[in-house]
């Protein structure tokens, strides 16, 4: 059985890979639990991480790390 890429999975769970790829993994999910298993966690993840709230680093920070960038 075909060993997919977490990339691969990501993609797949975006609707974003190529109709071949999604074949693959719909087929594949038939029999494997372990790929099922890997999707519903990286799902979970994905969702968890659109639940956060991002915020802009501060002026500071971005002063910050600028500064030390020109050092280099």
């Amino acid at each position: 059985m075909k060993k997919f890429k977490e990339e691969d999975l990501i993609l797949y769970l975006y609707k974003d890979g190529s109709p071949r790829l999604r074949a693959a993994i719909e087929e594949a999910l038939e029999l494997d639990f372990e790929l099922k298993d890997r999707l519903r966690v990286l799902s979970r993840t994905i969702r968890q991480l659109n639940k956060l709230k991002l915020t802009s680093p501060s002026k500071q920070s971005i002063k910050a790390i600028l500064k030390h960038a020109e050092r280099k």
